[in-house]
């Protein structure tokens, strides 16, 4: 059964940072995709980061690139998300997803089918 816990959400004041921590387990981390998502009260859920199983390669929507960082630690089945100069609209639920697909060198939105329970995440002004 795959597990995915994510951890260290909280309130922060606009500009600072936070890491969010994905740990994972049921599945072989090693070859699989990672992605985070988020999702805001009466929005619908944006896709603001992947990583390759590899680590070789990264997305970002222009929503938070240069701001956030995704990374991974095979040997820890856990993969990070840093969030740096934090905005108000960065308020969300952030979830962890992990792909389906074993090697899989695709990073949509669409790859990810085992899901965590989500973080929360608010940024005060």
């Amino acid at each position: 059964q795959v597990q995915l816990v994510e951890s260290g959400g909280g309130l922060v004041q606009a500009g600072a940072s936070l890491r969010l921590s994905c740990a994972a387990s049921g599945v072989i981390f090693s070859r699989s995709g990672m992605g985070w998502f988020r999702q805001a009260p009466g929005k619908e859920r944006e896709f603001v980061a992947a990583i390759t199983w590899s680590g070789s390669r990264t997305y970002f929507p222009d929503s938070v690139k240069g701001r956030f960082t995704i990374s991974r630690d095979n040997a820890k089945k856990t993969v990070y998300l840093q969030m740096n100069a934090l905005k108000p609209e960065d308020t969300a639920v952030y979830y962890c997803a992990a792909d389906v697909s074993p090697y899989n060198t695709k990073m949509g939105p669409d790859v990810y089918g085992y899901w965590g329970q989500g973080t929360q995440v608010t940024v005060s002004s």
